[in-house]
């Protein structure tokens, strides 16, 4: 069986690297890297789908699924050109599974499941975005900065039963407008907020973190935190609006 490439697969390794310090020592010297791994636990909140979106059966994976949480994982690395100018690149890759049936017929794609057919659902959503980012702001207590963001989503939505699987795939661009908050409470301890997000006629994004940071040094810090990623589209081929819940632990490197 041939093998899909997906982006997730060409993206990581780079991205990896450069989180682990593979990076130009004359770059590494500059002090202008920042490398950001989260990690920790995630679920579904809502999760709505009608596939095609004007002729499908809407469902709800959330509520006729089982949908188990599963483990995360998101590379963020950032390269500041100055104190104000910056330039990121974020893979986040997520999906969620589970089984169950509905009580009624489900029509998916070209394929109708009986009622109480036992399923599987899967939702994947992989997201890749490269961020421009400015410091406006800048106090001994509060830095905060203003951006845009390029995003390419790479999601597929599934239902499989009774040997017969259903897939709708797609990849798309999507602009987002990005924002970010950083308060020093006392000492090392502080609180981030962190987020990309726009709305349209043809649907909405919203990614955000609010997170509790601890600086170790100059160079280490620690992060926890709860992220929030919501959103969808609603036109003639796809209607799909997401809640999705993040229990977020991670560590970040600046060299």
């Amino acid at each position: 069986m041939r093998k899909t490439i997906r982006l997730r697969d060409i993206l990581t390794v780079p991205v990896i690297l450069g989180c682990l310090g593979v990076l130009p020592p004359a770059a590494a010297r500059a002090g202008n890297w920042e490398a950001d791994f989260e990690s920790g636990y995630v679920n579904s909140g809502y999760n709505v789908v009608r596939i095609p979106g004007d002729g499908g059966t809407q469902i709800s994976l959330s509520d006729a699924f089982r949908i188990r949480p599963a483990v995360f994982w998101r590379f963020k690395v950032y390269y500041d050109f100055n104190e104000e100018h910056a330039l990121g690149l974020l893979l986040a890759p997520l999906r969620l599974g589970g089984d169950g049936e509905a009580p009624f017929p489900v029509t998916f794609t070209d394929v109708t499941f009986p009622a109480h057919t036992p399923l599987r659902a899967v939702y994947r959503f992989d997201s890749y975005r490269l961020t421009y980012r400015y410091r406006f702001w800048k106090t001994d207590a509060l830095q905060a900065h203003i951006g845009f963001t390029a995003k390419i989503r790479d999601a597929e939505i599934s239902l499989e039963g009774n040997g017969v699987k259903a897939s709708k795939t797609n990849v798309g661009f999507v602009p987002l407008l990005y924002f970010r908050l950083a308060w020093n409470i006392a000492g090392p301890w502080g609180l981030v907020l962190d987020a990309d997000a726009l709305a349209a006629p043809q649907g909405r994004a919203e990614d955000l973190l609010l997170a509790l940071e601890y600086q170790a040094d100059e160079q280490w810090s620690l992060k926890t935190g709860y992220r929030m990623v919501e959103g969808g589209a609603d036109n003639a081929e796809v209607y799909n609006f997401a809640l999705i819940h993040y229990g977020v632990i991670g560590i970040t490197a600046r060299y």
